[in-house]
């Protein structure tokens, strides 16, 4: 195995983290609207991800500059191609942040309700952008002899694409359920469980028609059982939520996230960016990379520095492993 095979699998296992992370800190931001009865239950579902939000984000700091580091054509027509939605997606995770740090700084009723509907809408479009993102890559999109993309935003909002975006939407929003579950106390603690479970059916079925649909595709025999333990984790966890089994659900949940971008990544292989209109013209993780004494470069730094990531975000979640509920938020005893 080559180099730039291993920063493949490297880069895939980045986004694996940051859409396990940042998947459910999305999923709490959806369910402020959709879960919490009122502005107290809204602070709890709020502090559940308070600590560790910005913390999750680190991984896409990680993998997007493990993709320009690594294959610098892949990077440049990825974020050339895909540069609308890309930018929502910034913007939103830019709104986002100021969200969390700017809604208590005043008391006042509308100010915080603004920034809460804010961090609903920045959770919800993000959630939904990178299953379409994902979706395009995966499928091919336009790409010219020169390594450009040569669509219009219109190709990257295909059936295809729609599907895998209500994929990661459900998936994430799910993902986010079953961690308020296990995380908070009280009344909502319930209600968590009980919306869960009709989230992850209707994800299930939306999942199933999105794998299968890769799988006829572009699929082998690796993504085809990444695609399958996907289902049956995601089946899984609605039925470990069920009977209260909040800890397994949420690690099912997990195991459902990384194994459809398994699944994804695997179908992808070898290549980076199918060329919809030549296959000759695809980039591929050969003809995409940087130098191997780039990549061995790269090798070093990340052996040195994943440990150290690895250690400080475990202990965040160690720290703020307790339980919460609105007996916690002053003023709303």
């Amino acid at each position: 195995m080559q180099l730039h095979d291993i920063w493949f699998a490297v880069i895939a296992v980045l986004w694996t983290g940051y859409f396990f992370l940042e998947g459910f800190d999305f999923g709490v931001g959806v369910l402020t609207r959709l879960l919490a009865r009122d502005r107290g239950e809204r602070r709890v579902l709020i502090n559940t991800i308070g600590p560790v939000w910005d913390g999750n984000e680190v991984w896409l700091l990680t993998a997007a500059g493990s993709t320009f580091a690594a294959f610098p054509d892949w990077y440049a027509t990825l974020f050339s191609g895909f540069y609308l939605p890309l930018l929502v997606i910034l913007v939103c995770l830019i709104v986002r942040g100021v969200a969390f740090e700017y809604r208590a700084k005043r008391s006042e009723t509308r100010w915080q309700d603004r920034w809460e509907k804010a961090l609903f809408v920045t959770s919800l479009l993000p959630a939904f952008l990178w299953g379409v993102v994902f979706a395009n890559v995966v499928r091919g999109v336009p790409i010219d002899g020169d390594k450009n993309y040569a669509g219009g935003l219109a190709d990257l909002f295909g059936p295809y694409a729609l599907l895998g975006g209500l994929v990661t939407l459900g998936l994430f929003t799910f993902h986010g359920a079953v961690f308020t579950a296990l995380k908070t106390s009280g009344d909502i603690r319930p209600r968590a469980r009980r919306l869960a479970g009709y989230l992850g059916t209707g994800t299930a079925v939306a999942a199933v028609g999105f794998l299968a649909w890769t799988q006829l595709h572009s699929g082998d025999g690796r993504s085809l059982a990444a695609a399958a333990g996907a289902v049956l984790a995601l089946l899984g966890a609605v039925a470990c939520n069920a009977v209260a089994r909040e800890g397994r659900a949420f690690a099912l949940s997990g195991v459902t996230v990384a194994a459809v971008v398994a699944a994804l990544f695997l179908a992808l292989f070898p290549d980076v960016m199918p060329s919809s209109l030549d296959p000759r013209w695809s980039l591929t993780a050969g003809n995409a990379a940087s130098t191997p004494y780039t990549l061995k470069i790269m090798t070093w730094c990340a052996a040195l520095a994943t440990p150290v990531v690895l250690l400080y975000q475990g202990w965040t979640y160690w720290v703020f492993r307790k339980r919460i509920g609105t007996q916690h938020i002053a003023g709303d005893h």
